[in-house]
Parts: C-alpha cells; structure tokens; sequence
C-alpha cells in the first residue's frame, strides 16, 4: 500500500498530470492521421523530453505511444485507411461495417474493445510487478547480454519472408554503433581520420532521419491527398454494453496482446493475427468475418491495445526494448542516468509503479475524449499530406538540431531519411537499425564486463538463468530453421522463399 500510494504521490504533480493529458490526447490525433503515427511523433518529440523530468518525458511518451491506437482505428473504420500501421486489421471488418451504414457501432466496439484491452495488460503488469523484482536481480552481465542477443534474433526472425534483409539492417545497427571512441580505451573506431565522426553517430539523430524524416520525404513525393470522411451521429456508449456479448473474445485477445507484447520483436502484428484467427476459428459465424464481424474488429482492437503495457516488460526490468518505440524511449532514461534493470525494480519500484499507473488512466483519459471528440478528429484527417509532409521535415530538423546545436547532424539525419526513405520504396525493414544500435551496444557493454569472469565459452551458460536464455536461443534458432524447411519442401519443386 505505501508504494502504491508513493506512486500516487510521483503522478499528482501538475506536469506530470500535463504530460498524461497531453500526450493521451495528443496521441489520439497523431494517430488518427494517415502517414504519421506514433513513431514519427515520438521521434520527433525525444529531443524535448531530454530536459524533462524523467516521469514528465516518459509520460508524454508512453501517452503516444499508448493512445495512437486508438485513433488509427477513426480512419481504418471510416476510410478503410488505417491511421497507424497497426491498424490495418482493423479495416478487415471495420470499414465494411461503416460502410453498411453502421459507423457508430463499430468505433464504438473499436473503442470499448480497445479500452479493455489496455486496461486488462495494465492489471497483468501490476500484478506481474512482484515477480519481475524477484527475478530481476538475479540478471547478471552475462543473461542480459544473451537477453539482448535473444532479442536480436527474435527481431530479425520476426520478419517472415525478410529474415536475411532484417538481419542485414540489424548488423548495419550494430555497426553505427561501434563508430566513434569505444567506450574503454577510447581508441577511434571507423572514423576514418573524420573529427565529426569521433563522437560518433547519435541514435536520435538515426531515429529522427529514419523516421520523420524519411516519413516526411515520403509524403512530400506522393500524391496530395484530401481525405473527406462521413460524420458519426449518435453517442458511442453502446459499445460498452455490447463488449459484454464478447467478453470472450476480448479477454482472449487481450491475452494474445500481453504475451506477445513481453516477448521482444513479436509486436502487435503477431498479436492481431493470432487473436483474429482464434476467433474466426471459435466464432459461431465465421464466414462473417471479413464482411463486418464485430467479433473479428474486437479481436484486432482488444490485442493491439493490449501491446504497449506489456512491452515496457522487458524494457523495465532488463534494460532490453523489444521494438523502435520502446528504443526511443530507453534513450530517455539514459539521458536521465535512470538505468533500466533489475536495480531499477529494487530501488525505483514507486517510479516504476508510477508508469503503469499513467497506462491505466491514459486509456481511461483517451475513451472519454473520444467518445465526445470523434467528429472533431475528423476535421483533423483532412489536413492535406503534403502539408503534413512539410510539418513533420521542419519539426523533425529543429528536434536534430536542438540536440546539439549542430549542422552536421542536421545533414547525418537528412542522409538517414533518404535512406529510410529508399528502404520504404523496397518495401525493406527499418526497426532492425533503430535495434542493433541500441542492443548493440548493450550486447557490448555486458560482453566487455562479463569477460573478467569468463575462461571458456561454456561458463556464459554454467548458471541457470543464463543456461535457459541460452536454451530459448537455440529454440527459436530450431524453430525457425524446421519452419523453413516444410515451408520450402511445399513449394513446387522445393524453391527456396525469397528472403530467407
């Protein structure tokens, strides 16, 4: 009871009560606006949060990062444009539910289901919090350094049919790491006699000209378009009552949502599927589905939003984000000299009680805006996305630039978006970059520390911990290369996949 109300007391500060409605809110339209999403946000909003009180930052992040599913799913269902990539499930049965004359229902299932989604992974994370700060100390230099390495993997493998170019952009990440003074000897490392490069390549710069900016370049190049969707009439309080026929469904998904979102590289994607295809397969009606379901639109709701509490697992208590968002946000407790780890669990726990507590009440924050907001955020959709294009490259260069007031890293993060932007046009994985650099280094770091103890390879796994993580690793690796083989013995005359 004291550290709950400790943490409480850490979240009735007025910034941080600003920052959650700020970011909760803000989130919602961000993410109800095709081609920006809350990457792009968070990228270009890091900078700011450096000079921010590490609950304050965090706040505003986790806000974004927690809400912008919520209002993807305005124009999925609305449009069949989905606002946030995440959302494109959605469309499955939500657009065809609009378009039968019924908006009302499904943004108002969307959001009830997308309510208890986030609610139901933040009541798994408090009560999972005890067990984590047990098992947190016992991560030595060695587990976490096979942690992030398992977390690499589970990156690159995630990307089914792009395994070798998700591989490729993961080493590339590990790569622009190491470029600079190596953090021992301070000896130069690949700066090829270049003074600029001794400081060597900033992550926020890379994110800000991977994402913003290669966003931005993106929508500068297309087509200007002036989306025009229909006005929702009626209250959109009926979908909590109706959420009650599914309860199943939701409960099920949301579960799918939590799992998948503790485990790093999985994501919302895997999570969705899973949950989709589980309730097609129990579903009395399965032939609905596709056609405007409702219990295939709570499925896809339920689980998306259940993945941004359950990927602050292993970010809290292993130092490991298992996605580019979760990354930038790690850069904000290193800013702040807030370690995540397991010291964070035993010495911090009211702040990390804090985080999961503004989970709860964003969700709660973001389903009363939008239950009287939502033909406001309509009007929002219509901003024309050339000129969003224009916003997001101009905010995008004046976050770079207020880093450290420098030029040089201006036009790093102008490379990075033409790079990033090339890599959109192949259709090529971008998150793998953001994660090598900073697993990497991680990976790095412990490596250098555990060595002093290690004589032969076999002590990195003579404790059980790390002999486990070391068992997962082979796992997965098994898994991968057993799926692959039946995946290439089924095609005719046993091809190999492209990408793998």
């Amino acid at each position: 009871m004291d550290l709950f109300l400790s943490s409480i007391q850490l979240l009735l500060r007025w910034d941080v009560l600003a920052a959650l409605l700020i970011g909760s809110i803000g989130g919602v339209i961000i993410g109800a606006i095709p081609g920006v999403g809350a990457a792009v946000a968070i990228a270009i909003l890091l900078p700011a949060t450096f000079s921010m009180d590490p609950v304050v930052g965090l706040t505003v992040l986790l806000g974004i990062y927690g809400s912008s599913m919520y209002g993807g799913a305005i124009p999925a269902i609305l449009i069949n444009t989905p606002g946030t990539a995440v959302n494109a499930l959605t469309t499955y049965d939500g657009y065809p539910m609009a378009r039968d004359g019924h908006p009302r229902r499904a943004l108002s299932l969307a959001y009830s289901a997308s309510l208890f989604g986030g609610l139901f992974s933040v009541v798994c994370l408090i009560l999972l919090s005890q067990a984590l700060a047990v098992i947190a100390p016992h991560f030595g230099s060695r587990e976490i350094f096979l942690a992030a390495l398992l977390g690499i993997i589970l990156v690159v493998l995630a990307h089914r049919g792009q395994v070798f170019s998700a591989g490729m952009m993961a080493c590339f990440g590990i790569f622009l790491n190491t470029v600079g003074l190596e953090p021992v000897k301070y000896t130069r490392r690949y700066t090829f006699d270049q003074s600029w490069l001794t400081s060597g390549i900033d992550l926020i710069v890379v994110v800000l000209g991977l994402f913003a900016l290669s966003q931005a370049f993106l929508l500068l190049t297309q087509r200007d378009e002036r989306l025009k969707p229909a006005r929702v009439t009626g209250g959109l309080f009926e979908g909590l009552k109706e959420l009650f026929l599914f309860k199943r469904i939701a409960a099920v998904s949301s579960s799918f949502g939590v799992m998948m979102g503790m485990i790093p590289g999985v994501g919302e994607f895997t999570a969705q599927f899973m949950s989709y295809t589980f309730a097609q397969k129990t579903s009395k009606t399965p032939e609905r589905f596709g056609k405007g379901s409702p219990e295939g639109l709570v499925a896809s709701e339920a689980a998306n939003n259940a993945v941004p509490a359950a990927a602050m697992i292993p970010l809290l208590a292993l130092g490991i984000p298992g996605e580019a968002l979760t990354a930038m946000m790690l850069s904000v407790f290193y800013v702040h000299n807030v370690i995540p780890g397991p010291q964070l669990f035993i010495g911090q726990m009211d702040f990390v009680m804090a985080l999961y507590i503004a989970l709860f009440l964003l969700n709660i924050i973001v389903v009363v805006f939008l239950m009287f907001s939502t033909n406001g955020i309509l009007r929002i959709i219509r901003i024309p996305t050339r000129f969003l294009g224009i916003m997001i490259l101009t905010l995008g260069f004046v976050g770079v630039y207020s880093l450290r007031n420098s030029v040089t890293d201006c036009a790093i993060a102008a490379v990075f978006g033409i790079f990033g932007l090339i890599l959109k046009r192949l259709r090529l994985p971008v998150v793998p970059i953001i994660l090598g650099m900073v697993l990497g280094g991680i990976m790095e770091v412990k490596l250098r520390s555990s060595m002093a103890r290690i004589k032969t390879p076999l002590d990195f796994i003579d404790r059980p911990i790390s002999a486990i993580i070391f068992g997962l690793i082979l796992l997965v690796i098994g898994l991968h290369i057993r799926s692959h083989i039946k995946t290439r013995s089924k095609r005719p005359g046993g091809g190999r996949p492209i990408g793998n």
